[in-house]
């Protein structure tokens, strides 16, 4: 009964690096991860993606999980970060920062602004699975706001 309720969330990965992008795509499909999965260069192009689907759908934005990098040009994920809490359409957006940044003011300011989780990319492979894995369980399991 629960299931028809709730909507399949789908993944925003925010990374300048194209390698980056291919390993965690590579490890979404070898996890048989299938949900929907856009990507973004930078915080300004994930801003009118998730901009465009909250004034798209008829309930507001649908659920996306977005996986954040720090360090990108024109907009950076901490620039995302203030403009996503301080848009009331997108206030709600469940981001995990996924970053190489392993900086105290930086994992203190994304927690500041209600990140969901904080991951360093460390052994890239590894860490991708690792934590796309995680991602793909906590979309299965947690009931995200509509």
């Amino acid at each position: 009964m629960m299931q028809d309720k709730t909507k399949e969330a789908t993944f925003l990965l925010v990374d300048d690096d194209v390698i980056s992008i291919m390993a965690m795509k590579r490890a979404l499909k070898k996890l048989k991860i299938v949900n929907k999965t856009l990507v973004a260069k930078d915080g300004q192009e994930a801003l009118d993606i998730l901009r465009a689907a909250a004034d798209e759908g008829p309930g507001g934005l649908p659920p996306f999980i977005v996986t954040l990098d720090l360090n990108m040009p024109r907009m950076n994920g901490l620039e995302f970060l203030e403009s996503v809490r301080a848009d009331p359409a997108l206030q709600r957006t469940v981001v995990f920062v996924f970053t190489t940044s392993d900086m105290p003011r930086d994992i203190q300011s994304a927690y500041s602004k209600n990140v969901a989780g904080y991951l360093v990319k460390e052994n890239p492979s590894e860490t991708f699975s690792e934590a796309l894995e995680m991602l793909g369980s906590y979309s299965r399991i947690v009931e995200l706001p509509a």
